[in-house]
């Protein structure tokens, strides 16, 4: 059955109209773990996310907002549950319980101890869904301490360093002065959290404290977005740019390859603490990190990363897929939440945002390969690199369908040249390195966003398939943080929590909510 065109007037997209979820490994659930039924908020269909605007005006009837997009992790329809104790991976589940736990440094997440032993921004994000699963109060307060790092001028950045390490470089005594330190890094990281928001206040068991926390929240996310188009889309093209690599949160990605090609500084000699957790063959060279020091150095220079100069003056200015998408899909939630809030100028704001941006995605498509690219800004060139990343804008649901089909495409043919996806470069591509960081491994965090965005173009089996790679890879590799493609095996860090929040969040959430609510969930899901 060909795949419905998600911009037509009468498809029936709703929030959840989804196949089966895949649960092919795993152990039984315990007996005495009484399962609790997913509820309405994780099933049932629902209207679309903006029918009540769309009664009110017809200028929402453009067509970004005709439809709704899919919850973040939909639980499909679970026939039953004697089904769901065949398939439920309760060791993986009872695991990243355990990874999560391990990790939380008193209100946060660390991503692994001692290769990230700090609060990273969308990492944290993410791992807040895996906390709601079996403790909202904790994953409220995940958001809570990222967002006590908050600069005054709304950007949130890409690590606050609530305690000191000596595990990890650069640390505050470089982003800042070994007199000084830095309470956090000067740059920001993709924005997940108005995402995380939603997801919570939708599946809360405390609608009071659900509520409270919003009112508390909201004005700092916008604040987040608008920052973005003030600080990195000064010439109001409707996508923002990044100015370092690391902003990306795909550091090493082989899409930045040309516009890394600015001279290297004189630096301070300087000693890598990565390579100590990682074998080297995983992470980025260290010419690629003498050029995120000179980045650093710079923009610490200039007034300490004064934002009203860093876009002018970055030799490296790129218009990221990965950015991009996400905060397309992070405004259409922020959108959501001024609506709950009933704040109608707002929302208006928002709207511009939206048509912006999706005028401005369609620069990044090249048509001759099928797929969506990164843009460097000095250059005006597409990146020559295709990256998993391309698929994302499905994740934001920009792509129109002709472009989703193309995609669709490409997607099948790179995972037929691997036994595990997807991977993060064209396997093809003579760039492609199986276990090197972001050149080639795969992210459970990509697959997540990837299948989401092809269940809402109608790619119900491509979706399925990832899922179950998904599966797959943490069945056989644990909680890494990437995996090789073609053999499965796990590289990067071990125990690590985003890897951890995936399972429980999207890849075992029924096994996750039964066992979650066995641990601290409300009396009544346990007949009790």
């Amino acid at each position: 059955m060909a795949p419905q065109d998600p911009l037509a007037e009468n498809n029936g997209y709703t929030l959840d109209s989804q196949g089966p979820d895949s649960f092919p490994l795993g152990m039984k659930i315990p007996s005495t773990v009484k399962v609790r039924r997913p509820s309405a908020a994780d099933l049932a269909p629902q209207s679309p996310i903006l029918a009540e605007s769309l009664a009110k005006s017809p200028v929402d009837r453009v067509f970004w907002r005709k439809r709704s997009l899919h919850r973040l992790f939909s639980l499909g329809n679970i026939k039953s549950e004697q089904e769901l104790d065949e398939h439920a991976r309760t060791q993986i589940v009872e695991d990243s319980i355990y990874v999560m736990r391990m990790n939380d440094f008193g209100g946060y997440t660390v991503p692994a101890q001692g290769l990230y032993p700090f609060q990273w921004n969308w990492d944290s994000a993410i791992v807040s869904a895996g906390w709601a699963v079996f403790d909202e109060a904790r994953a409220w307060e995940e958001l809570e301490k990222l967002f006590s790092g908050q600069w005054e001028d709304g950007m949130v950045p890409s690590i606050v360093f609530h305690r000191p390490s000596n595990t990890y470089f650069p640390g505050p005594d470089i982003w800042g002065t070994p007199q000084k330190p830095s309470k956090s890094t000067g740059i920001t990281q993709p924005p997940v959290a108005a995402l995380s928001v939603r997801f919570l206040y939708e599946h809360t068991e405390n609608p009071e404290l659900a509520e409270q926390k919003l009112v508390s929240l909201f004005p700092k996310l916008l604040a987040w977005h608008r920052w973005w188009y003030k600080a990195r889309d000064p010439e109001n093209t409707g996508v923002v740019a990044i100015l370092h690599p690391w902003e990306s949160g795909m550091d090493n990605s082989p899409a930045w390859d040309e516009s890394m090609k600015f001279p290297i500084d004189k630096l301070p000699r300087y000693v890598r603490c990565d390579l100590n957790h990682v074998d080297s063959c995983m992470r980025p060279t260290q010419e690629t990190y003498d050029r995120y020091l000179t980045l650093l150095h710079r923009f610490k220079a200039a007034n300490f990363y004064d934002p009203s100069r860093l876009y002018w003056i970055s030799p490296f200015r790129v218009t990221d897929l990965c950015v991009n998408s996400i905060l397309i899909r992070a405004n259409r939630d922020l959108r959501w939440l001024a609506l709950r809030l009933e704040k109608d100028d707002i929302v208006k704001e928002i709207d511009e945002w939206l048509n912006k941006g999706f005028e401005g995605f369609k620069q990044l498509w090249d048509e001759d390969s099928g797929l969506f690219k990164c843009k460097d800004q000095l250059t005006g060139k597409l990146a020559n690199a295709p990256i998993s990343a391309a698929f994302l804008p499905l994740f934001a649901g920009v792509a129109t369908k002709e472009q989703a089909d193309k995609l669709t495409h490409n997607l099948e043919r790179w995972l037929g040249q691997v036994n595990y996806g997807v991977p993060s470069m064209d396997p093809e591509d003579h760039r492609f390195e199986p276990l090197r960081y972001w050149r080639g491994p795969v992210w459970i965090i990509m697959n997540w966003m990837i299948s989401n965005g092809l269940r809402h173009y109608g790619y119900d089996e491509l979706a399925d398939r990832i899922k179950d790679d998904s599966i797959s890879l943490t069945t056989k590799a644990g909680l890494r943080e990437y995996f090789d493609p073609l053999t499965g095996d796990g590289a990067g860090g071990r125990n690590f929590s985003w890897t951890a929040a995936m399972c429980l969040a999207w890849l075992d959430r029924p096994a996750a909510i039964a066992i979650g609510h066995k641990m601290s969930g409300p009396k009544k899901h346990l007949n009790a």
